[in-house]
């Protein structure tokens, strides 16, 4: 915990995935809500196949889920939303004629649920 997943299309040539996963960690991490960096799981995949709307027109997306463990406030899951599109925002390109959309999703995880264990 927590989880960061960020998926983009693939027609955003050029998307820095290995300085976003850097620079998307160290906003998570600044966050007083993360006791352990070591806790912060990330990833970044470009998807091959999508779609945006139903228009033939030139679209594309960015969308970050951070899945963190329940209890915490409203507050403090915008906090973590705005560090995580603040970072996006910057970094996504933004081919000429093409619309981006950028979105941030918070999930809670059932915190009486989850395993995790260092082994």
């Amino acid at each position: 915990m927590p989880h960061l997943i960020v998926e983009y299309s693939r027609n955003l040539a050029g998307f820095p995935e290995a300085q976003a996963l850097t620079e998307l960690n160290a906003a998570v991490c600044a966050s007083p809500e993360l006791a352990d960096e070591a806790d912060l799981k990330s990833r970044i995949t470009a998807v091959p196949q999508f779609e945006v709307g139903t228009a033939p027109a030139h679209r594309a997306f960015v969308h970050a889920q951070l899945r963190l463990l329940s209890g915490r406030t409203p507050e403090a899951k915008k906090d973590l939303s705005e560090r995580v599109a603040g970072v996006l925002r910057r970094l996504t390109p933004r081919p000429a004629g093409v619309l981006v959309q950028l979105s941030v999703e918070i999930v809670d995880m059932d915190r009486p649920s989850y395993v995790k264990e260092r082994l």
